[in-house]
């Protein structure tokens, strides 16, 4: 599969259906999320992959209300950071959630390519999956990404939203209104 193949193809499906996930798919996934680009070298991501029934259901209670199509999951990988991992310019700017973003992206497809789901959510308590995961108190918890098979049928505890963006992906801004060229708001098309 090609880059642009595994691109057209991830998709944030929330029917998911559990399947055994080896240790050598997690140590690939792994691989793919340290060649990422970062300033320097640095590789400020951290990530814990959580493949035990035990702490997949302890996540449950981390997850918000509306993520309970998670409870299928048969991985979920939390991605942690803190801005001292990375370059912080003389100007304040910290890279490390952006290049913790690349590395995730990398991940994203390369699971995409081994026919899996990756659905990184923003729902969840950083606290109580500090907790759970022992993650250090000065880190932040950047992203969980809920891994599994998609499923054939539709899962039924999901919205009416959620139900509509697993049969078509939802649109995507137009090119114009985010895509410039030589200036802000000079349309690229």
């Amino acid at each position: 599969m090609d880059v642009r193949k595994a691109i057209d193809l991830r998709r944030a499906y929330r029917s998911l259906e559990k399947v055994e996930i080896s240790s050598e798919t997690l140590i690939d996934l792994a691989q793919c999320a340290s060649l990422a680009p970062s300033c320097f070298n640095n590789q400020p991501w951290r990530y814990i992959f959580v493949t035990s029934d035990d702490k997949l259901r302890a996540l449950r209670d981390a997850l918000a209300k509306g993520n309970e199509w998670a409870y299928d999951a048969s991985a979920i990988i939390a991605v942690c950071s803190k801005p001292d991992l990375d370059c912080v310019l003389k100007d304040g700017r910290k890279y490390y959630a952006f290049d913790v973003g690349m590395s995730v992206g990398f991940v994203m497809l390369r699971a995409t390519e081994l026919g899996l789901v990756a659905h990184p959510i923003a729902g969840y308590s950083p606290d109580k999956v500090k907790e759970i995961l022992s993650i250090p108190e000065d880190y932040e918890v950047i992203v969980l990404i809920i891994v599994g098979k998609r499923s054939e049928s539709i899962n039924p505890i999901l919205s009416e939203k959620q139900k509509a963006a697993e049969m078509e992906r939802p649109p995507r801004l137009p090119l114009k209104d985010f895509a410039y060229l030589d200036y802000f708001g000079n349309s690229l098309t």
